[in-house]
């Protein structure tokens, strides 16, 4: 019975029955020619998404790691400059592929809790007269400390230092549950995942391209097969792929795009900015601290908790898993044992956001934390409560 409980980690996300009803299909024809007939909408609707009239769409069975070497592995030569920077374990992840693959790479160390430091990202591009720099990686959320940074301003900086460097920007836990513009920001590489905002089941990496990385494309030099983007697009013009594609996730990610367009996007953030808030409401009830140092950072996808002095988070979360069948996020790197996290994003709803509240605050009060039972609880309650109206109207 226990498998039936929600997940509280900030992806794989819940999958919606409906689109597990989607996914539950016999093996079709992919090299059949009414393929093309699902395939080419799906394509279309990520960028309606992503709001990214201007690119180009490739899913690649992989998952956001698959996207991230995709992104660089296309447009990058051995020993181009990239510059990034580090503030949490997915920002790191992706330095760590960048160094894999031989490139330079300039990193901007940050504390983890903080955003992308774009004044310090300012001054890099500035310094760069020779324009050494080929691309530029940032992090729109910072799965690990639940942090969202400013992609706008990044692209800004890009700007007013006249800098042509390529945007890439990791929205796996942000893409279909925070607003992403890609084509108004200037992104070149924006990569999703399958997992998250889309709630499916993991196995694709989504990207959008600008013209302008596939410029870059022509003349790259790092090698790639599985995830090379010419061969895709030649394959994707006919309304195919150039090998094996992941077809039940593709009909779920058209279903999908269905859901969030008939809630409407400005809805679907709505809602997980007004779930996370109440989140955010309970950490506060409990006397505890979020892992984002400010409210502006704070992500409406997932919540990082600091715990008190002489507590172990991982402790914690094993407890909520092992007694009531719950799973949160584990604190990683930097943060490993200092923090849990709560995911509130994709198929997530403020009941089901209370369900793992008032777990979590179980598991505390077990563990002997210094919170007072209910506390947390009530005070989400107090604000959906309040909120509730706030629904109504986006439905109406």
């Amino acid at each position: 019975m226990s498998q039936q409980n929600p997940v509280f980690i900030p992806g794989p996300t819940n999958v919606p029955d409906r689109l597990r009803r989607v996914m539950d299909m016999q093996t079709l024809d992919h090299r059949a020619p009414d393929f093309a007939d699902t395939f080419q909408p799906v394509l279309a609707g990520v960028k309606r998404v992503l709001k990214a009239d201007s690119a180009e769409v490739m899913l690649f069975p992989a998952s956001g790691t698959g996207g991230w070497e995709a992104a660089i592995s296309n447009t990058l030569s051995p020993g181009d400059k990239v510059l990034v920077a580090r503030y949490g374990m997915f920002s790191h992840r992706w330095i760590d592929l960048c160094q894999r693959h031989g490139l330079d790479v300039q990193v901007i160390d940050v504390e983890w809790g903080d955003g992308a430091p774009i004044e310090q990202y300012a001054e890099a591009l500035k310094a760069d007269t020779r324009h050494e720099i080929k691309a530029v990686l940032i992090c729109h959320n910072e799965t690990a400390t639940g942090v969202v940074s400013d992609i706008a301003g990044l692209r800004k900086a890009l700007d007013d230092a006249g800098h042509p460097a390529l945007l890439f920007v990791d929205g796996v836990s942000s893409i279909a549950s925070m607003d992403f513009r890609f084509d108004e920001w200037g992104v070149d590489v924006a990569i999703a995942g399958s997992q998250k905002g889309f709630m499916l089941y993991t196995g694709m990496a989504i990207l959008a391209v600008s013209q302008k990385a596939l410029k870059a494309a022509e003349t790259a030099r790092l090698p790639r097969t599985f995830l090379d983007f010419g061969d895709m697009l030649t394959a994707n013009a006919k309304g195919s792929f150039p090998y094996t594609p992941p077809q039940q996730l593709i009909f779920g990610l058209g279903e999908s795009i269905k859901m969030l367009e008939e809630e409407g996007l400005d809805n679907v953030f709505a809602r997980h900015h007004r779930i996370a808030e109440g989140v955010r409401r309970a950490v506060k009830a409990w006397g505890l601290q979020i892992c984002a140092k400010r409210p502006e950072l704070y992500s409406d996808s997932v919540t990082a908790i600091h715990v008190p002095e002489g507590f172990d988070a991982t402790a914690l979360i094993n407890h909520a898993y092992g007694a009531y069948g719950v799973s949160y996020g584990v604190g990683l790197g930097e943060v490993a044992g200092k923090v849990f996290r709560i995911g509130h994003l994709g198929s997530m709803t403020d009941v089901m956001a209370l369900t793992g509240i008032s777990t979590i605050e179980m598991a505390m009060h077990e563990l002997g934390y210094p919170i007072q039972l209910g506390a947390g609880t009530a005070a989400a309650q107090a604000y959906y409560s309040e909120t509730r109206g706030d629904v109504r109207a986006m439905a109406a």
